[in-house]
């Protein structure tokens, strides 16, 4: 789904028109979109969180002559966040009538 998507839903689902469930979910990203940018979590319940984590600088390291490498990995903010807990199964049960797939501990490495 993408974004043209998501605002397609939210005016079907809404009845909305296209014009104004574009406003809405542009104003949803914006606000999401601040509150990061100001270093604030946001917990949507249900849906996820959304974060900003620091990364701190760090040393490269050549992987064939494991020397250390000048030019390493400098600090940085990256986006973090995690889905609410179930997304897994909620997705699962949505697959329903699809070929699903043994976990890799319950397969075999090599079928002859």
């Amino acid at each position: 789904m993408n974004k043209n998507d998501l605002i397609s839903a939210v005016a079907d689902a809404s009845g909305l028109s296209k014009g104004d469930a574009t406003k809405a979910v542009e104003a949803v990203f914006e606000s999401i979109s601040g509150a990061l940018s100001k270093g604030d979590e946001v917990r949507l319940v249900g849906f996820g969180t959304f974060s900003v984590a620091k990364r701190k600088a760090s040393t490269g390291r050549n992987p064939h002559g494991r020397a250390d490498v000048d030019q390493g990995l400098v600090a940085a903010e990256v986006q973090g966040g995690q889905g609410p807990e179930g997304r897994g199964e909620l997705i699962a049960s949505r697959a329903a009538g699809r070929e699903r797939v043994a976990p890799a501990e319950a397969r075999p490495l090599l079928e002859v």
